[in-house]
């Protein structure tokens, strides 16, 4: 990998109720400040998946979208630097087209820019280092099977950007989990849908979030924090059409 230069013991119940009380506290601060000091904006979202067809209300499972039309190249796919741990591209077959993983980031760059320009705000530069360590972190997600912004190590968004660049003065996560190829339920409206291509696997995914107030706080900037000029989108699409989707923004030095 590349890297740039970086510049005694209590015997009553309840004693041990209170510090039962204490403990739990102590998590809910840890988890506060995962989510709001340094990494501004992060949240997860995941879809539920319906096991069986006939639960499948609202839904014609035989309809077909027309495949995917092309996705407006995002940015850069090969920089300089880049997370060792980083897949590349996965993919998935459905009987309308293979679903690529590269396809999808393409279009929820696009899609999160069109969004925020709906807003007034202006678009955010792709950054292929960032897309690397949020792909990294999708595909460990998967493999590692957690589905949370700080991972088996102990490690947050920024410690897994900052072990490969610094360049980020703030930095936030947005993370969803959905399937392909499968039904599922969205939460909120109880909707059924299945996914057959990138650009409604893309649609799906910044819906999602959008419809999350956490998620679109961070994609809008109104988390409190600094503004992002920069993002990368990183996906991961498991054997079994499970997708991880991990989105970074970074506001640069």
């Amino acid at each position: 990998m590349t890297r740039r230069p970086r510049s005694k013991s209590e015997s009553t119940s309840g004693d041990r109720s209170e510090r039962g009380i204490l403990r739990a506290l102590g998590r809910l601060v840890v988890l506060v400040l995962l989510v709001s000091a340094v990494v501004l904006g992060a949240a997860t979202f995941a879809t539920t998946l319906i096991e069986r067809a006939e639960d499948a209300d609202g839904i014609d499972l035989q309809d077909r979208p027309d495949p995917s039309s092309n996705p407006p190249p995002a940015g850069e796919r090969d920089p300089d630097v880049t997370d060792p741990d980083d897949p590349g591209v996965s993919s998935y077959e459905t009987d309308v087209e293979t679903v690529r993983s590269d396809a999808v980031e393409d279009f929820v760059h696009a899609a999160v820019n069109d969004r925020r320009a709906d807003h007034g705000l202006e678009s955010l530069e792709w950054d292929g280092t960032v897309a690397s360590v949020s792909r990294a972190h999708s595909y460990d997600m998967a493999h590692r099977d957690y589905f949370s912004h700080g991972n088996p190590d102990g490690e947050g968004p920024y410690d897994r950007f900052s072990e490969v660049d610094d360049y980020c003065r703030g930095y936030g996560e947005n993370i969803a989990l959905t399937w392909i190829d499968r039904p599922i339920e969205r939460p909120g409206n109880g909707d059924t849908v299945e996914y057959y291509t990138a650009e409604d696997l893309a649609t799906g995914l910044v819906d999602q979030w959008m419809n999350s107030t956490s998620h679109r706080e961070a994609i809008l900037e109104e988390h409190g924090g600094p503004g992002w000029d920069r993002g990368g989108v990183g996906v991961y699409i498991a054997d079994d059409g499970a997708v991880y989707a991990s989105h970074n923004f970074c506001h640069e030095w």
